[in-house]
């Protein structure tokens, strides 16, 4: 879980970096999840898009995700959703 200053800090570096997954129509399937996964485990901090044809609601895709990945929800503005998962191999962000 993360404390409120942790939330701040990754939300400021969230504005930095680009979406580099976006969910459309099809929605959420196994295959984009194990990309994110793999991604968050590279990256620590990923931004994802939820384009308008998604037939679900940006707040629910971003719960979904959370709980499949393992990680945690940072912040949703709009249709973009910033998720944080701590690194096993090796941390990259160092939280306050």
């Amino acid at each position: 879980m993360l404390t409120g200053k942790q939330k701040r800090f990754l939300r400021a570096l969230g504005t930095k970096i680009d979406p580099i997954f976006q969910v459309g129509k099809t929605g959420i399937n196994d295959n984009m999840v194990n990309l994110i996964d793999d991604a968050l485990e590279a990256r620590e901090l990923v931004k994802v898009r939820v384009l308008q044809n998604c037939l679900l609601e940006t707040k629910d895709v971003a719960r979904e995700l959370a709980i499949r990945t393992n990680s945690a929800l940072v912040q949703v503005v709009g249709r973009n959703l910033l998720l944080y998962r701590r690194s096993i191999k090796k941390e990259k962000i160092e939280l306050p």
